[in-house]
This record gives C-alpha cells, structure tokens and sequence, in this order.
C-alpha cells in the first residue's frame, strides 16, 4: 500500500508530505483546488509521462516521491532487478526539471521511467474519471475482459499473445503465397540471382575468421627474411657471440656469490640478477625454437597471396568488407532457401493451411475462455447494478463471431438493458450518461476484487452521480477498503462521509501572490464542516451540518 506521498514544486504544488493508512480514503475540495493533481503527481512517480509543464512556476525542478509497502511480487520484481528492498517497502522518485529532462529512482537506484511504470502496475490501479468514454469503444471493451481474465487465469495472457502470434505467422504465409501467384517471373528471377551469388561464395569458401588468419599468416611470410635475421642476431647477442651477455651474467652472479658470503648485504643484488638469468635462458630456448619453424617459403607465400586477392575481390564485388564475406554468404543462402520454399506454390499452401489451422485451434480454445469469462462478468455486473438504483437492469458481455483477427474469432461487445422486461442493446445506444456511470463503476469495483494489486485509486468515477446512489457507491468504496487500500477523489458528500481517511485540498496565495494548493487532514469537527460545504455550496447552516452529522454517523 501507499505509505508516503511528497510532492515538491509540482505545477501549483509548493511542498506536500501525505502519511496514508489502510482502508478508505477520500480527497475534497472546491473545483480547482488541485485534487486531481494528487494522481497526477502519482503518476508521474509510476513512471507517466512528464514535461517541464508540470514544474511549478519560478521552480527549477519538480520532485515527487512515493513510499510503498511491498507485496511479493514486487519484492521478487525488486530482487530480480537488483534495487534492493529497504525495510520492507519501495522508494519511488521522479524529478523534472524546469527544461524537461527526467530522472527516475527506485530505493535511491537510477531507474527508467519503464522500470516505475513495470514496478507500480504491481502497486497501484488507477481508474481514471473518464474511464466510462472508453467503455463505448468496442476494443477496450475486449481489453477488459482480457485482462479481467489474465487476472484470474496468468495463463490466459498466453493465449492472446499465442492467437495473435498465429495470426500473424498465418497471413504472413497468405501475402507470400498471393506475391509469388501474381510476380511469379520476378521471383524465378530473384531465386536465378541468388542462385549465382550463392555459387561464387560456395567456391571461394571463406571460413569465419579465416582473413584474419591470412593476413596474419602473409605479414609472417613476406617478412621471413628480416624475422629470421633478427631472432638469430638477438641469440647471437644473448648465448653464441665470443662475450656472450648469458656467460657474462653467470660469470657475474658466480663472483657476487662469493662476495655475498663475505658480506650479506650483496644478498639483494644477487637475488635480482639471478631471476635475469634464467629468463635470459628461457629467452635462448624460445628463439631457438622460433628459428626453427620460420621458414622462407616463396611458394608458401605466393599461394597466401593469390588466396588474398581472390577474398578481396570477390568482397569488393559483393559490396562488403573481406571479414563480412562469410555472413554475408550465410545471409544469401538463408534468402536462398527461403525463395526456394516460395517457389513451391504448393508447399506454401499446405504451410498456410497448416499455419491456419494452428491459428483456428489456439483461437477456439481463447473463445472458450472468454465465454467463461463473460458469462461471469455479466452476472457480476448484473448484480451490482441492482445496488445502484438499476432494479431489474441487466449487463450482458456479448461475444460476436467475426472474421478471423489478430485478437481472436470474436468481437466483444457489451449490452445493456436499463429495466427489467427490455432486451440488452449496446451500451454505447442505451446508456444514459448516469447510467454509464454508474455501470463503469460497477465494472471498476468488480475488476478491483478480482486483481491483487494493493492500492486502488479512483479520480472523481463518480461524476454523474448522485442522491441516493451516491451514498451506495460510498458504501461499495468502503467495503472494497476493508481487503485494500482505497483513495479517492471525490464531488459528493455521501461518498465523502463513508471514508476512514479524508484529506481537504484548498487553494491559497503565497507572499509573493502565487497560487499554491494545500493539503490539510480532517478531523471529527472538521468533517463536520467539509461535508456540509459540499451538501450546502458557499453558505453553511445548522442544517446541513446536522445532515452532515447524519452522514457520518451512519
């Protein structure tokens, strides 16, 4: 859960420290008092995208920090990237400054705003205010009932990705089948090229790493004459000349030992020129064994040569360097066998039936999937509706076969009938903009207790609204806070009286006259006085402060 928010210099956000606790918690305040810029800077520290506009005017940057309690999976996530964990929590930081740039941290760890983003979807779920409008979009309607059953089946995140795998693999092979059935010549054609390119690089055989070797291989023949001349005049000097240096450092060491006996203050220098000694010696073996194996060999050398040029050559034709020659004839024959396959106009059918059929069995066991999946979620969301004044109202996900998709062999579509005694119709045609809401918070409730994440926040889902509904969805949020942590932005008094926790945000003016936005926690008596604000507007009377004690008594 969320322990800490600190917020510094955050669009009209001068210094903010929060300390949350379990259960429900709301936020209030007048319009433009700067609630919602409490999820905004949240958002940002989950890794949401940030400009200098969100730095608070005359600032030089904007830093938001956000303090969690883990759960295990983020544990794990923390280890496995290496961030640590620090008395059981996560430390998540972003900072903006006044030119744009961003910084991310995790635990004081620099991090990408990809890595808080992957961290907080582990943490918090964010339902959005105008979550609602997407409902009316046929493909986030198919994405929440994805994810209402990746939630409950991980396995089913497998299946989506393996359907649209299929697809893909499948209409890859269609396109190939259909080019090759219409620019059959220009295939031949390609196929004959390759063909000769293929043919050159097979003779010539260029080994991996063999230019290396080569050019190594010519510099030690074309310079045999001087390497042999020098290895012989460096062994000369050191063990066969008339004074050679090896039989003067013996001779050397041998009086020095002597003398070293007499005093032992010699012992040092002997101990230095004795190690010279036999690494004089083991030089003599070493160039020895050296002169041995050069050789001057004009035939050697001339075959090295011709083989230098042909590799040249041939990488100056292809149009890459001799060391590339080897990929690039691997490359050729991939493409090679790839266009011999697509030659094969009925090999490349029977891959396409096979690639179709593959696709036909993945997507079928999806739509069974989903079948389970929204015959549960309309049962669900059915009932809910009767707690929020839709007596005898009735949610229908429907699934609708359609051509095969990347996203599977049916389109999902959610019904609505309002009132008992009509049939479901679209959402999009039937819902008034009350009803939508209330269904959308419906559905967020619902999809809430089926996921495991620790902290859900809710930005003003209840526009829309109000009386006696009102007061159900502040009963809803409540019992949804007693399994976690609930924050929420909120317009309406019967939502506000239902939270454990409320927090009122207000607008004030600094010395200077810049606006800034505060953020202070309500106690009994101050409630009181929130909640008849928000029954009674500008002026408060004894009577809606009576029916705000009503409100937070019940």
């Amino acid at each position: 859960m969320l322990r800490t928010l600190t917020i510094r210099d955050f669009v009209i956000v001068d210094t903010i420290e929060l300390e949350f606790s379990n259960g429900f918690t709301v936020f209030t305040g007048e319009t433009g008092a700067g609630k919602s810029i409490l999820i905004d800077a949240l958002q940002l520290a989950l890794g949401g995208r940030g400009d200098a506009s969100m730095v608070r005017e005359g600032a030089a940057k904007a830093d938001i920090s956000a303090d969690f309690a883990l759960t295990p999976a983020a544990t794990a996530w923390l280890e496995q990237n290496e961030f640590g964990v620090e008395e059981g929590g996560a430390l998540l930081r972003r900072v903006i400054d006044n030119a744009g740039r961003s910084k991310a941290y995790i635990n004081g760890i620099a991090a990408t705003a990809g890595q808080l983003r992957e961290l907080g979807e582990m943490l918090v779920d964010i339902h959005g205010q105008h979550a609602h409008q997407s409902l009316l979009k046929q493909d986030a309607q198919r994405a929440l009932l994805d994810n209402q059953i990746a939630v409950r089946n991980p396995e089913a995140t497998a299946q989506v990705q393996a359907v649209a795998s299929c697809y893909k693999a499948w209409r890859a092979l269609s396109r190939q089948r259909e080019e090759f059935e219409t620019n059959a010549k220009n295939v031949l054609l390609e196929r004959e090229r390759l063909e000769w390119q293929v043919g050159e690089l097979d003779k010539l055989a260029v080994k991996p790493g063999e230019w290396t070797e080569i050019t190594n291989e010519h510099s030690r023949l074309s310079h045999a004459a001087s390497l042999l001349e020098g290895a012989q005049e460096a062994l000369n000097a050191i063990s066969e000349a008339e004074q050679p240096i090896l039989s003067q450092l013996s001779s050397l060491n041998q009086k020095l030992g002597k003398l070293a006996d007499v005093d032992a203050g010699l012992q040092n220098v002997l101990d230095c020129m004795e190690p010279a000694r036999i690494q004089l010696q083991e030089a003599v073996y070493a160039l020895n064994d050296y002169i041995d194996k050069v050789e001057l060999d004009p035939e050697r050398l001339s075959q090295v040569d011709a083989r230098m040029d042909a590799i040249h050559s041939t990488a100056r034709k292809f149009r890459v360097t001799p060391e590339e020659l080897p990929d690039e004839h691997a490359t050729l024959k991939a493409k090679l066998r790839q266009l011999a396959d697509a030659s094969d106009v009925d090999g490349l059918r029977r891959q396409e039936q096979q690639a179709k059929a593959a696709y036909l069995e993945v997507a079928g066991r999806l739509s069974a999937t989903r079948q389970d999946a929204a015959q549960r979620l309309s049962e669900q969301v059915s009932e809910a509706m009767q707690e929020l004044s839709m007596s005898g109202g009735r949610f229908v996900v429907s699934l609708n076969p359609c051509e095969p998709a990347v996203y599977g062999m049916e389109q999902v579509e959610f019904l609505v009938a309002g009132h008992a005694g009509v049939a479901p119709r679209p959402l999009a045609k039937v819902a008034s903009g009350g009803e939508l809401a209330r269904i959308s918070l419906a559905i967020s409730v619902i999809t809430s207790n089926a996921t495991t994440v620790p902290t859900l926040i809710f930005d003003e889902v209840d526009t829309g609204i109000g009386g006696g509904v009102a007061e159900v969805v502040g009963r809803l949020l409540k019992r949804l806070g007693h399994s976690r942590q609930v924050l929420c932005v909120t317009h309406l008094p019967q939502v506000a009286s239902q939270a454990n926790q409320h927090f009122q945000v207000a607008k004030g003016t600094t010395g200077e006259g810049k606006t800034v936005s505060r953020i202070d926690v309500l106690d009994k008596k101050e409630r009181v006085e929130e909640v008849a604000r928000m029954l009674g507007g500008i002026e408060i009377t004894e009577t809606t402060r009576k029916h705000a004690r009503e409100l937070l008594a019940s």
